[in-house]
């Protein structure tokens, strides 16, 4: 089993895939994902984004609808590895994945993820206002113990949002901890003994 790592360690990793490498005086940075930062980026979410000729309310993370699965079956615990967008459509893939996070001093990525899709399906406005203002506290203030990394673009996106919340104040910021979770954590996780415990214990069960 790998070593575990710190919690300062961990979020020193993550913070190297938000920042990327430095600028140059006078340089500005080219438009690329979170996690690209070549002049050239060639991953998906990026071209979709070029592609847009304005921004959407509706990306394919803001598709995916939290479904209830008590036992999912050998076959769709198979089917998470070729699929980090099926695993979180799953409540255990959730909170398989979630165990896993917190060996790794990184629970709060998934619960800050959660935290805007409740905040996305409320239609409320003083709901809004207090639960806007509560992921703020928990997740992105930098007092918060729970702090997930993002950049400073999005960062002041959000900070320009909160005189006016909205259920959507927070499609970057959560579209940016997606993708890091997908990237960074995900396949770890395929290769924890979380994971592969879980595997096994099905398999015993359809050999009994």
């Amino acid at each position: 089993m790998p070593q575990s790592v710190s919690g300062v360690e961990m979020r020193k990793r993550q913070q190297a895939h938000i920042e990327g490498p430095p600028q140059a005086p006078g340089h500005p940075r080219p438009n690329t994902c979170c996690l690209c930062w070549c002049g050239c980026c060639k991953c998906l979410w990026n071209e979709e984004r070029r592609e847009r000729p304005e921004r959407q309310t509706c990306t394919k993370m803001d598709s995916i609808e939290v479904t209830e699965e008590q036992h999912p079956t050998l076959d769709e615990i198979v089917a998470w590895a070729r699929s980090f967008e099926l695993m979180m459509r799953s409540t255990e893939g959730r909170d398989v994945f979630r165990e896993f996070l917190r060996s790794e001093y990184s629970e709060e990525n998934l619960m800050f993820w959660i935290a805007c899709e409740e905040l996305k399906k409320e239609t409320n406005p003083s709901a809004i206002d207090e639960k806007a203002r509560i992921i703020y506290e928990d997740y992105v203030s930098i007092l918060s113990p729970k702090e997930v990394s993002l950049d400073a673009r999005v960062r002041e996106g959000i900070n320009q949002s909160l005189a006016e919340p909205s259920n959507l104040m927070y499609e970057d910021a959560q579209l940016q901890i997606y993708t890091l979770m997908h990237r960074d954590s995900f396949p770890r996780f395929l290769n924890s003994s979380v994971y592969r415990d879980l595997l096994e214990r099905k398999r015993a069960c359809l050999d009994t």
